[in-house]
């Protein structure tokens, strides 16, 4: 459950963040199994080449999660587990959105010190 969308989004950020790590990449790949094959959010959030894309399928690949935990009985002994990874990926989901707000904020602000630095110093 939870930890496809945890390893794809791993994943994709290796992708964007380029960090080459092979044993890495072999791990989360072996943690999705068949998930890495298969057509859907997980499987398009791990190819993620840029903040936008992953933000857009790690939240797809909740909805399909939440899916799933809703369509699980009540009663089935692992619901408190697949409720608590709910929480889990929901705390993932802010941090996420927290950090690329952060990330678009600094590149507005970079905009900020440039025009200032030509006032301090105008161009001849």
């Amino acid at each position: 459950m939870a930890c496809h969308e945890l390893a794809a989004l791993r994943l994709a950020l290796m992708n964007i963040l380029g960090v080459d790590d092979p044993a890495e990449r072999q791990h989360e790949l072996a943690e999705l199994g068949s998930a890495a094959e298969t057509p859907g959010p997980v499987r398009s959030l791990m190819q993620a080449r840029d903040l936008a894309s992953l933000q857009r399928f790690f939240e797809a690949s909740l909805v399909e999660l939440q899916e799933r935990v809703s369509s699980t009985k009540p009663d089935d002994p692992k619901m408190s587990y697949y409720r608590s990874l709910l929480v889990l990926t929901k705390s993932v989901e802010l941090e996420l959105r927290r950090q690329t707000e952060s990330m678009q904020r600094l590149w507005r602000d970079l905009e900020e010190v440039h025009d200032f630095t030509h006032e301090i110093y105008p161009r001849d």
